[in-house]
Protein backbone atom coordinates (compact mmCIF):
# COMPACT_ATOMS: atom_id res chain seq x y z
CA UNK A 1 0.00 0.00 0.00
CA UNK A 2 1.70 3.51 -0.88
CA UNK A 3 2.07 6.28 1.81
CA UNK A 4 -0.67 8.26 0.23
CA UNK A 5 -3.21 6.02 0.58
CA UNK A 6 -1.72 4.71 4.15
CA UNK A 7 -2.34 7.99 5.47
CA UNK A 8 -5.95 8.79 3.63
CA UNK A 9 -7.37 5.11 5.13
CA UNK A 10 -7.44 6.85 8.81
CA UNK A 11 -8.86 10.13 7.58
CA UNK A 12 -11.46 8.63 5.57
CA UNK A 13 -12.59 5.86 8.32
CA UNK A 14 -12.09 8.87 10.96
CA UNK A 15 -14.51 11.31 9.47
CA UNK A 16 -17.27 8.41 9.11
CA UNK A 17 -16.72 7.30 12.82
CA UNK A 18 -16.98 11.45 13.49
CA UNK A 19 -20.36 10.88 11.99
CA UNK A 20 -21.13 8.46 14.98
CA UNK A 21 -19.81 9.71 17.11
CA UNK A 22 -20.93 13.14 16.94
CA UNK A 23 -24.79 11.80 16.40
CA UNK A 24 -24.56 9.82 19.80
CA UNK A 25 -24.08 13.22 22.05
CA UNK A 26 -25.75 16.02 19.68
CA UNK A 27 -29.59 14.14 20.45
CA UNK A 28 -29.12 15.29 24.28
CA UNK A 29 -29.54 18.94 24.16
CA UNK A 30 -32.38 18.15 21.64
CA UNK A 31 -34.89 15.85 23.67
CA UNK A 32 -37.72 18.24 24.53
CA UNK A 33 -37.95 19.54 21.53
CA UNK A 34 -38.40 16.20 19.91
CA UNK A 35 -40.56 15.06 22.11
CA UNK A 36 -42.98 18.39 21.79
CA UNK A 37 -42.68 17.67 17.99
CA UNK A 38 -43.80 13.84 18.30
CA UNK A 39 -46.22 14.18 20.76
CA UNK A 40 -44.77 12.23 23.65
CA UNK A 41 -42.63 13.28 27.25
CA UNK A 42 -39.61 14.16 27.24
CA UNK A 43 -38.47 10.85 29.40
CA UNK A 44 -40.24 9.04 27.11
CA UNK A 45 -37.34 9.59 24.76
CA UNK A 46 -35.03 7.71 27.29
CA UNK A 47 -36.51 4.34 24.97
CA UNK A 48 -34.88 5.81 22.20
CA UNK A 49 -30.92 5.99 23.51
CA UNK A 50 -31.88 2.54 25.03
CA UNK A 51 -32.42 1.40 21.49
CA UNK A 52 -29.37 2.80 19.79
CA UNK A 53 -27.34 1.23 23.31
CA UNK A 54 -28.99 -2.19 22.57
CA UNK A 55 -28.74 -2.25 18.48
CA UNK A 56 -24.70 -1.61 19.88
CA UNK A 57 -25.20 -4.63 21.70
CA UNK A 58 -26.55 -7.25 19.79
CA UNK A 59 -24.67 -6.33 16.50
CA UNK A 60 -20.93 -5.49 17.89
CA UNK A 61 -20.22 -9.50 18.17
CA UNK A 62 -20.98 -10.29 14.98
CA UNK A 63 -19.05 -7.32 13.04
CA UNK A 64 -16.20 -9.09 12.95
CA UNK A 65 -17.44 -12.34 11.71
CA UNK A 66 -19.24 -10.55 8.67
CA UNK A 67 -16.43 -8.86 8.00
CA UNK A 68 -14.08 -11.87 7.64
CA UNK A 69 -17.69 -13.23 5.77
CA UNK A 70 -18.05 -10.32 3.13
CA UNK A 71 -15.10 -8.39 3.40
CA UNK A 72 -14.80 -5.31 6.00
CA UNK A 73 -14.99 -2.43 3.22
CA UNK A 74 -18.27 -4.22 1.59
CA UNK A 75 -19.35 -4.16 5.34
CA UNK A 76 -18.18 -0.79 6.24
CA UNK A 77 -20.19 0.80 3.29
CA UNK A 78 -23.53 -0.81 3.98
CA UNK A 79 -23.13 0.24 7.75
CA UNK A 80 -22.91 3.33 6.52
CA UNK A 81 -26.05 3.03 4.48
CA UNK A 82 -27.89 1.54 7.46
CA UNK A 83 -26.62 4.51 9.28
CA UNK A 84 -27.83 7.04 6.87
CA UNK A 85 -31.24 5.16 6.76
CA UNK A 86 -31.71 5.32 10.18
CA UNK A 87 -31.17 8.87 10.04
CA UNK A 88 -33.67 9.40 7.44
CA UNK A 89 -35.94 7.50 9.38
CA UNK A 90 -35.01 9.54 12.97
CA UNK A 91 -36.04 12.84 10.67
CA UNK A 92 -39.00 11.59 9.34
CA UNK A 93 -40.56 10.16 12.47
CA UNK A 94 -43.80 11.33 13.75
CA UNK A 95 -44.17 9.14 16.71
CA UNK A 96 -42.63 7.35 19.89
CA UNK A 97 -42.57 4.26 18.30
CA UNK A 98 -40.80 5.31 15.12
CA UNK A 99 -38.06 7.14 16.45
CA UNK A 100 -37.31 4.48 18.74
CA UNK A 101 -37.17 2.05 15.74
CA UNK A 102 -35.23 4.50 13.92
CA UNK A 103 -32.81 4.80 16.50
CA UNK A 104 -32.34 1.08 16.73
CA UNK A 105 -31.24 0.97 13.18
CA UNK A 106 -29.20 3.72 13.48
CA UNK A 107 -27.76 1.63 16.54
CA UNK A 108 -27.36 -1.52 14.09
CA UNK A 109 -25.14 0.90 11.67
CA UNK A 110 -23.25 2.40 14.46
CA UNK A 111 -23.01 -1.55 15.69
CA UNK A 112 -20.78 -2.17 12.20
CA UNK A 113 -19.05 1.02 12.35
CA UNK A 114 -16.29 1.18 14.91
CA UNK A 115 -15.04 -2.37 15.39
CA UNK A 116 -14.76 -2.93 11.37
CA UNK A 117 -12.98 0.51 11.09
CA UNK A 118 -10.31 -0.80 13.55
CA UNK A 119 -9.90 -3.76 11.75
CA UNK A 120 -9.45 -2.31 8.56
CA UNK A 121 -6.88 -0.50 10.17
CA UNK A 122 -4.96 -3.15 11.36
CA UNK A 123 -5.05 -5.15 8.32
CA UNK A 124 -4.21 -2.24 5.92
CA UNK A 125 -1.48 0.02 7.93
CA UNK A 126 1.86 -1.13 7.97
CA UNK A 127 3.11 -1.78 11.45
CA UNK A 128 5.69 1.14 11.72
CA UNK A 129 2.28 3.19 10.58
CA UNK A 130 -0.36 1.47 13.06
CA UNK A 131 0.39 4.02 16.18
CA UNK A 132 -0.16 7.24 13.79
CA UNK A 133 -2.96 5.42 12.13
CA UNK A 134 -4.73 4.57 15.16
CA UNK A 135 -4.38 8.12 16.50
CA UNK A 136 -6.21 9.61 13.82
CA UNK A 137 -8.92 7.13 14.31
CA UNK A 138 -8.83 8.23 18.00
CA UNK A 139 -9.87 11.30 17.28
CA UNK A 140 -13.61 11.46 16.67
CA UNK A 141 -14.27 9.70 20.04
CA UNK A 142 -12.89 12.58 21.52
CA UNK A 143 -13.82 15.41 19.38
CA UNK A 144 -17.03 14.23 18.91
CA UNK A 145 -18.82 14.60 22.09
CA UNK A 146 -17.14 17.57 22.82
CA UNK A 147 -18.99 19.56 19.56
CA UNK A 148 -22.12 17.23 20.06
CA UNK A 149 -24.34 18.94 22.83
CA UNK A 150 -23.69 23.12 21.44
CA UNK A 151 -24.07 21.61 17.80
CA UNK A 152 -27.04 19.42 18.81
CA UNK A 153 -27.83 22.78 20.82
CA UNK A 154 -27.82 25.25 18.32
CA UNK A 155 -29.41 23.39 15.25
CA UNK A 156 -32.58 23.02 17.20
CA UNK A 157 -32.44 26.60 18.78
CA UNK A 158 -32.16 28.37 15.59
CA UNK A 159 -32.99 25.71 13.11
CA UNK A 160 -34.89 22.43 13.71
CA UNK A 161 -33.72 19.65 15.23
CA UNK A 162 -34.54 17.34 12.18
CA UNK A 163 -31.31 19.05 10.75
CA UNK A 164 -29.71 16.84 13.25
CA UNK A 165 -30.33 13.13 11.49
CA UNK A 166 -30.77 15.10 8.18
CA UNK A 167 -26.71 16.48 7.75
CA UNK A 168 -25.81 12.63 8.26
CA UNK A 169 -26.97 11.73 4.54
CA UNK A 170 -24.87 13.96 2.72
CA UNK A 171 -22.07 13.06 4.68
CA UNK A 172 -22.80 9.59 4.41
CA UNK A 173 -22.82 9.64 1.04
CA UNK A 174 -19.83 11.43 0.67
CA UNK A 175 -18.28 8.79 3.02
CA UNK A 176 -18.99 5.38 1.07
CA UNK A 177 -17.52 7.84 -1.95
CA UNK A 178 -14.23 7.69 -0.39
CA UNK A 179 -14.15 4.28 0.97
CA UNK A 180 -15.14 3.07 -2.43
CA UNK A 181 -12.57 5.28 -4.64
CA UNK A 182 -9.72 4.96 -1.79
CA UNK A 183 -9.79 2.37 0.27
CA UNK A 184 -8.01 -0.78 -0.66
CA UNK A 185 -9.46 -4.65 -0.92
CA UNK A 186 -7.68 -7.54 0.95
CA UNK A 187 -7.33 -10.93 1.14
CA UNK A 188 -9.68 -11.92 4.01
CA UNK A 189 -9.18 -14.26 6.98
CA UNK A 190 -11.04 -17.32 6.87
CA UNK A 191 -14.28 -16.64 9.21
CA UNK A 192 -14.77 -18.11 12.44
CA UNK A 193 -18.28 -20.38 12.74
CA UNK A 194 -20.63 -17.95 13.53
CA UNK A 195 -22.74 -18.63 16.36
CA UNK A 196 -26.07 -17.89 15.24
CA UNK A 197 -28.06 -19.59 18.04
CA UNK A 198 -26.54 -17.74 20.13
CA UNK A 199 -26.57 -14.47 18.74
CA UNK A 200 -30.44 -14.80 18.46
CA UNK A 201 -30.77 -15.97 22.18
CA UNK A 202 -28.26 -13.36 23.43
CA UNK A 203 -30.13 -10.72 21.39
CA UNK A 204 -33.51 -11.40 22.56
CA UNK A 205 -32.31 -11.44 26.16
CA UNK A 206 -30.21 -8.04 25.86
CA UNK A 207 -33.63 -6.36 24.33
CA UNK A 208 -35.89 -8.10 26.60
CA UNK A 209 -34.53 -6.72 29.70
CA UNK A 210 -33.43 -3.24 28.60
CA UNK A 211 -36.72 -3.18 26.71
CA UNK A 212 -38.90 -4.47 29.86
CA UNK A 213 -36.81 -2.25 32.58
CA UNK A 214 -37.47 1.03 30.47
CA UNK A 215 -41.13 0.00 30.00
CA UNK A 216 -41.65 -0.93 33.61
CA UNK A 217 -39.71 3.25 34.63
CA UNK A 218 -42.35 4.19 31.69
CA UNK A 219 -45.78 4.68 32.62
CA UNK A 220 -46.88 5.90 29.40
CA UNK A 221 -46.91 2.21 28.30
CA UNK A 222 -49.02 -0.62 29.42
CA UNK A 223 -46.52 -2.59 32.19
CA UNK A 224 -47.81 -6.32 30.75
CA UNK A 225 -45.60 -4.78 27.66
CA UNK A 226 -42.50 -4.66 30.25
CA UNK A 227 -43.13 -8.00 32.28
CA UNK A 228 -43.56 -9.58 28.87
CA UNK A 229 -39.98 -8.10 27.97
CA UNK A 230 -38.64 -9.24 30.88
CA UNK A 231 -39.93 -12.99 30.53
CA UNK A 232 -38.51 -13.17 27.30
CA UNK A 233 -35.28 -11.82 28.12
CA UNK A 234 -34.81 -14.26 30.47
CA UNK A 235 -35.70 -17.00 29.10
CA UNK A 236 -33.59 -16.41 26.66
CA UNK A 237 -30.34 -15.62 28.64
CA UNK A 238 -31.15 -18.67 30.41
CA UNK A 239 -31.24 -20.96 27.52
CA UNK A 240 -28.12 -19.02 26.06
CA UNK A 241 -26.65 -19.87 29.58
CA UNK A 242 -27.37 -23.55 28.44
CA UNK A 243 -26.05 -23.42 24.92
CA UNK A 244 -22.67 -21.85 25.62
CA UNK A 245 -21.58 -24.61 27.69
CA UNK A 246 -22.48 -27.10 24.93
CA UNK A 247 -20.66 -25.20 21.67
CA UNK A 248 -16.96 -24.64 20.81
CA UNK A 249 -16.74 -21.51 20.03
CA UNK A 250 -19.89 -19.48 21.66
CA UNK A 251 -20.25 -15.87 20.87
CA UNK A 252 -19.91 -14.64 23.86
CA UNK A 253 -17.52 -17.20 26.26
CA UNK A 254 -19.05 -16.61 29.38
CA UNK A 255 -16.26 -18.79 30.89
CA UNK A 256 -13.74 -15.96 31.18
CA UNK A 257 -15.79 -14.22 33.87
CA UNK A 258 -13.76 -17.25 36.04
CA UNK A 259 -10.80 -14.58 36.30
CA UNK A 260 -11.59 -12.14 39.41
CA UNK A 261 -10.05 -9.26 37.79
CA UNK A 262 -12.21 -9.47 34.89
CA UNK A 263 -15.13 -10.31 36.88
CA UNK A 264 -14.20 -7.39 38.91
CA UNK A 265 -14.08 -4.72 35.99
CA UNK A 266 -16.79 -5.73 34.47
CA UNK A 267 -19.08 -5.88 38.03
CA UNK A 268 -18.18 -2.82 39.33
CA UNK A 269 -17.23 -1.05 35.97
CA UNK A 270 -20.87 -1.97 35.36
CA UNK A 271 -22.68 -0.53 38.65
CA UNK A 272 -20.66 2.67 37.77
CA UNK A 273 -22.36 2.78 34.55
CA UNK A 274 -25.71 2.56 36.07
CA UNK A 275 -25.27 5.39 37.92
CA UNK A 276 -23.64 7.74 35.10
CA UNK A 277 -25.81 5.99 32.35
CA UNK A 278 -28.59 8.81 32.26
CA UNK A 279 -26.13 11.61 33.17
CA UNK A 280 -25.92 12.92 29.54
CA UNK A 281 -29.87 11.85 29.51
CA UNK A 282 -31.09 14.03 32.54
CA UNK A 283 -28.96 16.87 32.66
CA UNK A 284 -29.75 18.62 29.71
CA UNK A 285 -33.29 18.42 30.01
CA UNK A 286 -33.14 19.42 33.67
CA UNK A 287 -31.69 22.80 32.43
CA UNK A 288 -34.12 23.12 29.84
CA UNK A 289 -37.12 22.32 31.79
CA UNK A 290 -36.06 23.14 34.99
CA UNK A 291 -33.34 25.95 34.57
CA UNK A 292 -35.90 27.63 31.28
CA UNK A 293 -32.48 27.42 29.13
CA UNK A 294 -32.95 26.76 25.28
CA UNK A 295 -31.24 23.86 24.05
CA UNK A 296 -27.88 25.78 22.64
CA UNK A 297 -27.75 27.50 26.08
CA UNK A 298 -28.06 23.91 27.25
CA UNK A 299 -25.64 22.21 24.82
CA UNK A 300 -22.78 25.45 25.71
CA UNK A 301 -23.33 24.27 29.36
CA UNK A 302 -22.82 20.40 28.87
CA UNK A 303 -19.98 20.30 26.63
CA UNK A 304 -17.81 21.25 29.59
CA UNK A 305 -18.23 17.47 30.44
CA UNK A 306 -16.27 16.50 27.06
CA UNK A 307 -13.55 19.28 27.48
CA UNK A 308 -12.69 17.21 31.19
CA UNK A 309 -12.38 14.15 29.29
CA UNK A 310 -10.85 14.84 26.57
CA UNK A 311 -7.93 17.52 28.80
CA UNK A 312 -7.86 13.44 30.63
CA UNK A 313 -6.34 11.55 27.92
CA UNK A 314 -3.70 13.55 28.10
CA UNK A 315 -3.50 12.86 31.61
CA UNK A 316 -4.54 9.10 31.81
CA UNK A 317 -1.02 6.95 32.05
CA UNK A 318 0.70 9.18 34.20
CA UNK A 319 -1.95 9.45 36.91
CA UNK A 320 -2.06 5.48 36.54
CA UNK A 321 1.28 5.28 37.00
CA UNK A 322 1.56 7.47 39.83
CA UNK A 323 -1.67 6.21 41.67
CA UNK A 324 -2.00 2.68 40.41
CA UNK A 325 -5.61 1.09 39.06
CA UNK A 326 -6.99 0.48 42.76
CA UNK A 327 -6.51 4.20 43.45
CA UNK A 328 -7.46 5.47 40.82
CA UNK A 329 -10.51 3.45 39.94
CA UNK A 330 -11.49 4.72 44.03
CA UNK A 331 -10.58 8.11 43.40
CA UNK A 332 -12.21 8.43 39.68
CA UNK A 333 -15.70 6.53 40.95
CA UNK A 334 -15.57 8.59 43.99
CA UNK A 335 -15.56 12.00 42.23
CA UNK A 336 -17.76 11.44 39.74
CA UNK A 337 -20.23 10.36 42.27
CA UNK A 338 -19.84 14.25 44.09
CA UNK A 339 -20.47 15.21 40.34
CA UNK A 340 -23.77 13.77 40.64
CA UNK A 341 -24.46 15.17 43.74
CA UNK A 342 -23.51 18.38 42.49
CA UNK A 343 -26.51 18.45 39.94
CA UNK A 344 -28.70 17.50 42.72
CA UNK A 345 -28.16 20.83 44.31
CA UNK A 346 -27.37 23.08 41.46
CA UNK A 347 -30.65 25.37 41.38
CA UNK A 348 -30.68 28.53 38.44
CA UNK A 349 -29.01 30.83 41.52
CA UNK A 350 -25.73 28.30 41.14
CA UNK A 351 -22.96 30.80 39.80
CA UNK A 352 -22.65 29.18 36.26
CA UNK A 353 -18.83 29.48 35.86
CA UNK A 354 -18.71 27.29 39.32
CA UNK A 355 -21.47 24.65 37.62
CA UNK A 356 -18.99 24.95 34.67
CA UNK A 357 -15.72 24.22 36.51
CA UNK A 358 -17.40 21.30 38.60
CA UNK A 359 -18.27 19.91 34.69
CA UNK A 360 -15.37 19.81 33.75
CA UNK A 361 -13.63 17.81 37.10
CA UNK A 362 -16.71 15.62 37.02
CA UNK A 363 -16.01 14.94 33.21
CA UNK A 364 -12.03 14.41 33.68
CA UNK A 365 -12.40 11.83 35.89
CA UNK A 366 -15.25 10.11 34.18
CA UNK A 367 -12.84 9.98 31.90
CA UNK A 368 -10.38 8.68 33.92
CA UNK A 369 -12.39 5.51 34.97
CA UNK A 370 -12.97 4.65 31.18
CA UNK A 371 -9.11 4.87 30.45
CA UNK A 372 -8.52 2.91 33.09
CA UNK A 373 -11.25 0.25 33.22
CA UNK A 374 -10.18 0.09 29.02
CA UNK A 375 -6.68 -1.47 30.00
CA UNK A 376 -8.00 -2.96 33.63
CA UNK A 377 -10.05 -5.33 31.56
CA UNK A 378 -7.66 -7.36 30.73
CA UNK A 379 -5.26 -7.00 33.97
CA UNK A 380 -5.61 -10.97 34.26
CA UNK A 381 -6.84 -12.05 30.44
CA UNK A 382 -3.97 -13.61 28.62
CA UNK A 383 -3.31 -12.95 24.83
CA UNK A 384 -5.37 -15.69 23.28
CA UNK A 385 -8.55 -14.33 24.83
CA UNK A 386 -8.20 -10.92 24.86
CA UNK A 387 -10.64 -10.61 21.39
CA UNK A 388 -13.51 -12.21 23.37
CA UNK A 389 -13.00 -10.49 26.44
CA UNK A 390 -12.45 -7.13 24.71
CA UNK A 391 -16.39 -8.31 23.00
CA UNK A 392 -17.94 -9.15 25.78
CA UNK A 393 -16.60 -5.94 27.40
CA UNK A 394 -18.31 -3.69 24.95
CA UNK A 395 -21.40 -5.87 24.86
CA UNK A 396 -21.52 -5.28 28.67
CA UNK A 397 -20.72 -1.68 28.85
CA UNK A 398 -24.08 -0.92 26.12
CA UNK A 399 -26.13 -3.31 28.05
CA UNK A 400 -25.16 -1.03 31.84
CA UNK A 401 -25.19 1.86 29.68
CA UNK A 402 -28.87 1.13 28.67
CA UNK A 403 -30.14 -0.25 32.03
CA UNK A 404 -28.48 3.50 33.37
CA UNK A 405 -30.50 5.26 30.86
CA UNK A 406 -33.66 3.04 32.21
CA UNK A 407 -32.91 3.94 35.74
CA UNK A 408 -32.21 7.00 35.70
CA UNK A 409 -35.21 7.95 33.90
CA UNK A 410 -37.20 5.47 35.99
CA UNK A 411 -36.58 7.19 39.15
CA UNK A 412 -37.51 10.85 37.92
CA UNK A 413 -40.59 9.38 36.77
CA UNK A 414 -41.29 8.20 40.36
CA UNK A 415 -40.55 10.87 42.24
CA UNK A 416 -42.73 12.95 40.10
CA UNK A 417 -45.37 10.60 40.40
CA UNK A 418 -45.17 10.07 44.56
CA UNK A 419 -44.88 14.00 44.88
CA UNK A 420 -48.36 14.35 42.77
CA UNK A 421 -46.35 16.63 40.17
CA UNK A 422 -47.85 16.79 36.87
CA UNK A 423 -44.87 18.13 34.71
CA UNK A 424 -41.30 17.70 35.95
CA UNK A 425 -39.34 20.41 38.40
CA UNK A 426 -36.26 20.88 39.52
CA UNK A 427 -36.84 19.29 43.06
CA UNK A 428 -37.51 15.57 40.72
CA UNK A 429 -34.74 16.43 39.16
CA UNK A 430 -32.72 16.79 42.29
CA UNK A 431 -34.05 13.45 43.84
CA UNK A 432 -32.92 11.13 40.67
CA UNK A 433 -29.62 12.28 41.12
CA UNK A 434 -29.03 11.81 44.55
CA UNK A 435 -29.81 8.23 43.83
CA UNK A 436 -27.39 8.00 41.04
CA UNK A 437 -24.43 9.51 42.73
CA UNK A 438 -25.52 6.53 45.20
CA UNK A 439 -25.19 3.94 43.37
CA UNK A 440 -21.76 5.74 41.45
CA UNK A 441 -20.60 5.40 45.12
CA UNK A 442 -21.40 1.64 45.58
CA UNK A 443 -19.04 0.65 42.44
CA UNK A 444 -15.72 2.96 44.58
CA UNK A 445 -16.76 0.56 47.48
CA UNK A 446 -16.20 -2.43 44.70
CA UNK A 447 -12.65 -1.34 43.27
CA UNK A 448 -11.70 -0.75 46.64
CA UNK A 449 -11.29 -4.31 47.15
CA UNK A 450 -8.87 -4.72 43.77
CA UNK A 451 -5.62 -6.29 45.26
CA UNK A 452 -2.98 -3.62 45.75
CA UNK A 453 -0.38 -3.50 42.92
CA UNK A 454 -2.82 -4.95 40.15
CA UNK A 455 -2.73 -3.91 36.75
CA UNK A 456 0.79 -3.02 36.94
CA UNK A 457 2.11 -4.15 33.67
CA UNK A 458 -0.42 -2.53 32.02
CA UNK A 459 0.54 0.95 32.52
CA UNK A 460 1.75 1.24 28.83
CA UNK A 461 -0.45 -1.31 27.38
CA UNK A 462 -3.24 0.08 25.32
CA UNK A 463 -6.58 -1.81 24.72
CA UNK A 464 -6.85 -4.72 22.22
CA UNK A 465 -8.25 -5.17 19.62
CA UNK A 466 -11.57 -7.37 18.91
CA UNK A 467 -10.30 -10.80 17.37
CA UNK A 468 -10.94 -11.29 14.19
Amino acid sequence: MSLATSRITPLILAVALFMENIDATVISTSLAAIAHDIGTEPIALKLALTAYLVALAVFIPVSSYLADRFGAKTVFRWAMVVFMVGSLACALSNSLGMFVGSRFLQGMGGAMMSPVARLVLVRVTPRDRLVDALAWLSIPALVGPILGPPVGGFITTYFSWHWIFLINVPIGFLGIVAVTLFLPDWHRNQPRRMDFRGFVLAGLGFAGWVFGISVLTLPALPAVYGYIALVVGSVAAALYVWHEKHVAEPLLDLTLLRFPLFRMTVLAGGVFRLGTGAMGFLFPLALQLAFGFTPFQSGMITFALAIGQFAAKFLAERILKLFGFRLALVGATLMTALGLVGMAIYSPETPMPLIIVLLILTGFFQSIFWTATNAFTFADIADKDAGQANVISQVLIQITLACGVALGGGVLEAVRIWTGGTALALGHFHAAFWVLAAVTLVSSLMFARIPRGAGRTLHTKSEPAAAD
